[in-house]
Parts: structure tokens; C-alpha cells; sequence
């Protein structure tokens, strides 16, 4: 078993508060992003469960044993780091080698896992290099294959893609899913890049100021956020979020009053709705004055290539729209935004979602 737990783990650096109050169980062959901004803590959590940090308070957990104030050595865990750290005086085939031989497997068997594992990774025909004579993607799967070679009861990978250029990026999100999917591994994988997060991972754990905000499968974290937060830092563009309030004749938002539906309705007049989410792909461009539309200004709009993203001013708020290929508008001219009220999240004055999507 290599299920992973943090239970009410604290984490301080003097008088700075790290984590606070980790609660988070990683099921036994599953694959979690930990997602946040800079300094939201989640490089903490990471080098807490690979022993490199001691937890203030609380305890870790992997499969039955407590690995709270064991050595790196003994939790049995792999790590794949940013900058690969691999021995540049070491050929690659030492390099994934090196985890097997400090644990004195017979050469015989060294040569046979290493000759298994790069193969997998199709990295055979260069065991003979040196680091410094790889690319940056060739790197990445040496570092990988060094983790893998000892069959840990986890991987732990720290931001492993950040340092190669976008394509090579896309391309290796794809072949570490694979590579996971196929290994059966539990992995825990820290990233600030949302999109590696929800492609690659089974669930997503977002992290802000130490805290967990939400761990839920990607398509619960994108459609239900628990929080104003998560909904702002999920999707690209993000989620609009815009003032509201609510009463009998229904939402009141930039100046227009919408029905709704009188279950919903009442719902959000018993939380005290503050401020509505909606997605940029659930809105709709119509004309200037149309029914039920919000009126906007045109801030920029945005050709993507296969779709376009206008950028709308409401008052002293912005609306991103996600719109067809070939959309056009004149900056400045006005024009109606238009979306269905049960496709949006409500949130309270401090930020929480009281009332889901439909």
C-alpha cells in the first residue's frame, strides 16, 4: 500500500506559517496535482512527505507507517526535482544506476533494470552520455528514469516540466501521465500551471496560503469551486466573477435585474449572495440593449487562432468571453453579454461558493 496522508500538519519557519492545518489523503495509486501560486505552500507539503523538512505538528503517513520523523532513506519515496540533479560526471546509465547500487543490488541486476527502464522511456541509445550533452527533454526522462528504477511506494515530483520551453512542455505532460498510468504509481506532483494540473492529474488538491482550498477530481475543481479563490485560479481566462445581490424579483447584476428560477432564488437570498462566477464560454455576445443582456464596453479582443477572447469593461469590472474564430469588434463600442444563471457559482462577502452550477 502507498496511499498518502497529512493529518493537521503545521508547518513553520519562525514566525512565517508555511502550512497550516494540512488534511489531505492521496489514495493508494492515484495521481495528484498540488496546485497553487508562489508561496502558497506546496513545495512545503512536497519536501515535508519526502523527509527533506520537519513538520511542526502533525503527522505523515504512507501506507500503515508513520514517516513523520523517519530519514529520506527510509520512506521509500522517489523525487524528481525542477532541475533534474543529475551527476554530470556520471554517464546516464550511472546516473539511473546510482538509487540501485547505494542499496547494493548485484551489477547484473543494475544492468537489467537500467536497460528496462530506459528502454521504456526510449532513452536506451544514450546511456553512454553525459548529461551536458543532452537536451533538456532527455534530461527530464534521465531524471525520471532514475525515480522509477527502484520501484518506490511513491513519486513525488517538485515542478519537474518548468524548466523546458512550451512545446517541449506539452509534449512532456503527455508522456509523464502516460508514464504513471502505465506504472500504476501513487505520484504527488507540484505545479503553479493549471493546465498540467487538470490534464495529467486524477485529482487536484489547490493550495493557497498554506491552505488547502479544495481536492476534488479536475472537472469538479473547474465546474464547482469551493471558493471564490479556486474559481479565479482555475481556467484561462478565469472565471468572471462580478458584484451581485439577490432578492424576490431576482439577481441584480451591472444594473439588470435577471429572474430566476424560484428554488435558486431563495436559496441565494437565505446565504447573503455577494458576487456571481461564470465561465468566459458561458457567456454570449448580443446586441447593445438586447433583453436581459449586461451592457459592456469592448476593453480588447483576442485572436486565438481556433477561437477568440474579448475582453469586456462593466463599470470598474472586466469580463473576459470565450467566442467564435473571426469574432471582431471595435475597442470602446458597446455590446450586451448575455449567460444562463443555473450555469453559475454564487459566492458569499468572504468568498465562499454557497450556491453550485446546476
Amino acid at each position: 500500500m502507498s496511499a498518502v496522508q497529512f493529518q493537521v500538519v503545521d508547518k513553520a519557519f519562525g514566525v512565517f506559517k508555511a502550512l497550516r492545518g494540512l488534511e489531505l489523503a492521496l489514495p493508494d495509486r492515484t495521481f495528484l496535482a498540488l496546485l497553487g501560486p508562489s508561496g502558497c505552500g506546496k513545495t512545503t507539503a512536497l519536501r515535508l512527505l519526502a523527509g527533506l523538512e520537519t513538520p511542526t505538528a502533525g503527522r505523515i503517513l504512507i501506507g500503515d507507517r508513520d514517516v513523520t520523523r523517519l530519514q529520506p532513506r527510509d520512506r521509500d519515496i522517489a523525487m524528481v526535482f525542477q532541475t533534474y540533479a543529475l551527476y554530470p560526471h556520471m554517464t546516464i546509465s550511472d546516473n539511473i544506476a546510482y538509487p540501485l547500487r547505494i542499496r547494493k543490488i548485484s551489477s547484473e541486476a543494475c544492468k537489467q533494470k537500467v536497460a528496462e527502464v530506459s528502454a521504456a522511456l526510449e532513452i536506451d541509445h544514450l546511456l553512454d552520455r553525459y548529461p551536458r550533452q543532452l537536451s533538456g527533454g532527455q534530461r527530464q526522462r534521465v531524471a525520471l528514469a532514475r525515480a522509477i528504477v527502484r520501484d518506490p511506494a511513491a513519486f513525488l515530483m517538485d515542478e519537474p516540466l518548468s524548466n523546458l520551453d512550451a512545446r517541449l512542455r506539452l509534449t512532456m505532460r503527455g508522456e509523464i501521465k502516460r508514464l504513471c498510468k502505465g506504472l500504476n504509481a501513487t505520484t504527488l506532483y507540484v505545479t503553479h500551471d493549471q493546465a498540467e494540473a487538470l490534464t495529467m492529474a486524477d485529482l487536484v488538491a489547490v493550495m493557497h496560503k498554506g491552505e488547502l482550498q479544495q481536492i476534488a477530481p479536475p472537472n469538479q475543481i473547474y465546474d464547482r469551486p469551493a471558493n471564490r479563490f479556486v474559481a479565479t485560479f482555475v481556467g484561462s481566462p478565469p472565471m468572471n466573477v462580478l458584484r451581485a445581490t439577490v432578492d424576490p424579483s431576482g439577481l441584480h447584476v451591472g444594473g439588470v435585474t435577471i429572474p430566476l428560477d424560484p428554488s435558486r432564488r431563495d436559496a441565494c437570498i437565505a446565504v447573503d449572495v455577494a458576487e456571481i462566477g461564470t465561465r468566459p464560454e458561458e457567456l454570449s455576445l448580443v446586441e447593445a440593449g438586447a433583453p436581459g443582456a449586461l451592457p459592456a464596453e469592448v476593453y480588447v479582443v483576442e485572436p486565438m487562432g481556433h477561437e477568440t477572447f474579448v475582453n469586456l469593461r462593466m463599470g470598474d469590472e472586466h469580463l473576459s468571453v470565450r467566442t467564435s474564430r473571426g469574432f471582431t469588434a471595435p475597442i470602446g463600442s458597446v455590446l450586451g453579454v448575455r449567460f444562463e444563471p443555473a450555469n453559475a457559482c454564487f459566492f458569499n462577502r468572504t468568498g465562499a461558493t454557497v450556491v453550485h452550477r446546476l
